[in-house]
């Protein structure tokens, strides 16, 4: 145990030593890779708007990008983060074009703040907390029948959210999704002996591709090291735990709500061959394996995302 936990202390430098010998061994200089300029992209940053909603007990901020009379596409963070992970994808001219996008942080995430009066590492999330809170959102904010599109634990809502209300949505994408997934609990990420705002970070970066350009792989990073107290370890509970779908994903309606799954091949957490297995249960549900791709797939490589996000798009667009 005493060495697990000065490993758990020191995994950043571990990994720095592993990936200056990659760089080393192939004779480049770092950082690398570097960020493919995808078709019609603008420059950083994006044009995004925020503002408050509100959303009982909880002051949510969301963002959004795209025309207000476009359509809308309801953008959700994975476990711990917060809406950054889609500024690269609100700086793209492909998806702004037609559809206004929007973000939200979670409560306890980001810039949506505690309920007054709550200890910190109160924050707990499971299903029904989940959907009240999405749905909330979609009202407050105004959108009109939205694409979700989320990935690992919103990933997973996102089923729930095609299964309980088909009607509200155009479509749904889910990526790195599964009907339940063991195993993903990991004691050192709220441990009182280990800095939560390093390890959680080296935690999660083996989950990307290593084709990921090196500044979106930083920004994960970035972010995953600025999470509120214990946020991360209780969306994990959630994640790997509180969530378990297996007895009611057959029931999704894909005739009233289209839904893809697409998964990266890099991802080691949620594999293509879980979320492959959980789409073989929906009549209709298509899945997508998605090549050079790992666990965050609008965060990692937003440009290698978007070519698997875009044609989905369109299709609804023109449905």
């Amino acid at each position: 145990m005493g060495e697990e936990l000065a490993f758990a202390q020191h995994a950043h430098l571990a990994r720095r030593v592993l990936e200056v010998g990659r760089w080393v061994l192939e004779g480049r200089a770092p950082p690398v890779p570097e960020i493919p300029r995808p078709p019609l992209a603008e420059p950083e940053p994006a044009e995004i708007r925020g503002r408050y909603v509100g959303v009982p007990p909880w002051r949510i901020q969301i963002e959004q990008a795209g025309p207000e009379d476009g359509l809308d596409l309801l953008c959700l963070h994975t476990a711990g983060a917060d809406g950054r992970q889609f500024h690269r994808l609100m700086a793209d001219r492909r998806l702004t074009q037609h559809w206004r996008l929007t973000a939200f942080d979670l409560p306890w995430h980001g810039k949506s703040p505690p309920p007054s009066g709550e200890a910190p590492g109160a924050w707990f999330l499971d299903t029904e907390r989940y959907v009240r809170i999405i749905m909330g959102v979609i009202a407050a904010a105004g959108l009109r029948r939205p694409v979700v599109l989320g990935a690992s634990m919103s990933g997973e809502i996102c089923l729930e959210l095609a299964l309980r209300h088909p009607e509200s949505f155009r479509g749904i994408v889910a990526c790195e999704a599964s009907a339940h997934i063991e195993g993903r609990k990991v004691a050192w990420a709220d441990h009182p002996q280990v800095n939560q705002a390093v390890f959680v970070p080296e935690w999660i970066e083996g989950l990307m591709a290593p084709q990921s350009p090196a500044p979106c792989a930083a920004d994960v990073w970035w972010h995953y090291s600025q999470g509120g107290h214990a946020t991360f370890a209780r969306d994990i509970d959630f994640y790997s735990g509180e969530w378990d779908a297996r007895d009611r994903v057959h029931r999704i309606d894909t005739a009233r709500c289209p839904l893809w799954m697409l998964t990266g091949e890099y991802d080691y957490s949620c594999t293509a061959e879980h979320s492959a297995a959980t789409a073989a249960l929906i009549p209709g549900a298509r899945f997508t394996m998605m090549p050079g791709i790992g666990h965050f797939p609008f965060a990692e490589n937003p440009p290698l995302f978007a070519g698997h996000l875009v044609p989905i798009l369109d299709e609804l667009r023109r449905g």
